[in-house]
């Protein structure tokens, strides 16, 4: 008697008595003859999940992973390398290589609860000024958490000026520009721009995560010095820090006539709840045109 059912997809086959591995079909040992063979399936039915990349409804440079749990992610700028410990999700592209091969892409899981811009995506901001090939002046760097998604979003082509005021988180921002060459690292403090004016080029978008009692004076100053007319700021307020005693809702009323009093033109702004409590995300333009009245 020879070995039937050999390696193959399934439950082994054949009126042989014999083993027959199946990488597929579950496990399971049958003794006897008329096609009941030992047959051990390693693959019990389920396989990894499946995971689909498509891109965001809205945005063009953020993507959704769709799973058990659908996520945010970020096309890796640098493949194989991950910032804080993130997951790292692998597919496989319709473009074949010259080997016959598809290509692979490499997406980073972004975290809304460690990002007040990832939250401002999730939670369903209407506006998202950050795009390929943007300039953006950010200024709270931190680590490099959030700066390094949106050098992924921004891609080759654009450019993300870091600024962070800690010397201890700077070195760890400055260390993850080592590997991205987008993102330019200066460790300085928001409050006062003049020292970091020759290292900035004119931006697109300003986006300010300071925790800081003056967040609107610190974004208007930038951006009279950096952004272009009918650029984009978007600033996550902190209501804790810019007034304690008062309610959230108000501090976020208050801060939004401060920018508006310095060219700064609100379009929308969104509660970061629950992924950020008593956080808000303000997007508007600087200098807008002034829209002609019709006849």
């Amino acid at each position: 008697m020879g070995k039937g059912g050999g390696k193959g997809k399934g439950v082994s086959k054949g009126g042989d008595k014999g083993k027959g591995k199946g990488k597929k079909g579950g496990k399971g040992k049958g003794k006897g003859k008329d096609g009941k063979g030992k047959g051990k399936g390693k693959g019990g039915g389920k396989g990894p999940a499946r995971v689909v990349v498509e891109g965001h409804e809205r945005f063009e440079s953020v993507f959704i992973a769709k799973a058990k749990e659908d996520s945010l992610v970020t096309k890796n700028m640098v493949p194989g390398d991950s910032v804080y410990g993130e997951k790292r999700i692998s597919v496989e592209g319709e473009v074949k290589g010259e080997d016959g091969k598809a290509d692979k892409c490499e997406y980073r899981v972004w975290n809304p609860f460690r990002s007040k811009l990832g939250a401002s995506i999730v939670g369903g901001i209407g506006h998202m000024p950050i795009k390929a090939g943007s300039k953006v002046l950010y200024l709270g760097g931190a680590s490099g958490t959030t700066v390094s998604h949106v050098s992924d979003m921004v891609g080759p082509e654009g450019l993300v000026y870091a600024v962070e005021f800690s010397h201890r988180c700077g070195r760890d921002l400055t260390n993850m520009a080592k590997k991205r060459q987008n993102v330019v690292p200066i460790v300085e403090d928001a409050r006062q721009p003049m020292k970091y004016r020759m290292l900035v080029g004119a931006c697109d978008v300003v986006f300010a995560d300071v925790a800081q009692p003056d967040q609107a004076r610190i974004v208007a100053l930038n951006a009279s010095m950096f952004l272009k007319n009918n650029g984009w700021f978007i600033i996550s307020i902190k209501a804790n820090c810019v007034d304690s005693t008062a309610a959230p809702e108000a501090v976020y009323a208050s801060e939004i006539e401060k920018l508006k009093k310095d060219n700064c033109k609100p379009k929308e702004y969104l509660t970061l709840e629950p992924y950020h409590r008593d956080h808000a995300v303000v997007v508007g333009q600087y200098r807008a045109d002034k829209k002609e009245k019709k006849a």
